[in-house]
């Protein structure tokens, strides 16, 4: 079983145990993911979305407002592939999303993972890392220069100075609002699905009333 799949599973089943233990035992290099972001909380924000070029996990160059989140219902997350603890969990945390929305992701709704750590993720290496989660179209993984990533990370409300100390966060939200919702700690997909679900059924009633009120014009 690939190494990245085999982390992420083994965290994600120990998380019902206490995260806190599993974390307390990981390497040096990931000692910033601190425990405490474990406990699951939502926030409303606004997100801004910078006018810059990354590029996929299939070296496709894409602008992330335009081309990926316009006219979509969004789950994003924030990962890098060498964190061998908190990524690989929110990467299997989006998987179960993808899988649960079947066809809808690709269509009504896409997924998005940003590299925080751009100076080494490569689409290639993206590419490699994204086989282990990902389940058919409609989730794009995105580097880039490392100014380009930064400015992106910043409007979204995810930069942090140091990426290795980055807590797990999961944004959902309509591409055609400003106005999303943060889910910090290891989120239950379940909870970002019902997410998905209300921006869907928010997005209908207005196409309806819309329609009607077009129907009413004389």
């Amino acid at each position: 079983m690939n190494r990245f799949l085999h982390c992420g599973v083994l965290t994600f089943c120990l998380l019902p145990c206490g995260v806190g233990q599993a974390l307390a035992h990981s390497a040096d290099e990931h000692a910033g993911h601190e425990t405490g972001a474990v406990t699951t909380r939502s926030q409303s924000t606004e997100v801004k979305f910078a006018d810059v070029t990354l590029e996929d996990q299939n070296g496709k160059a894409v602008y992330l407002e335009p081309d990926l989140v316009a006219n979509k219902i969004v789950v994003m997350s924030f990962i890098y592939t060498s964190c061998t603890t908190v990524c690989p969990v929110v990467s299997s945390i989006m998987g179960k999303v993808q899988k649960q929305l079947g066809a809808r992701v690709g269509g009504e709704v896409q997924l998005v993972s940003i590299s925080i750590d751009p100076q080494r993720d490569d689409a290639r290496r993206l590419n490699d890392y994204a086989r282990s989660f990902q389940n058919g179209p409609g989730w794009s993984w995105l580097t880039g220069s490392t100014q380009s990533v930064n400015e992106t990370l910043k409007g979204l409300g995810a930069f942090s100075g140091d990426f290795k100390s980055h807590a797990p966060l999961i944004l959902v939200g309509d591409g055609n609002s400003r106005h999303w919702t943060r889910y910090y700690g290891f989120t239950d997909p379940v909870v970002l699905i019902h997410e998905v679900e209300r921006l869907s059924n928010q997005r209908n009633r207005h196409a309806r009333h819309t329609s009607i009120a077009m129907e009413q014009q004389p």
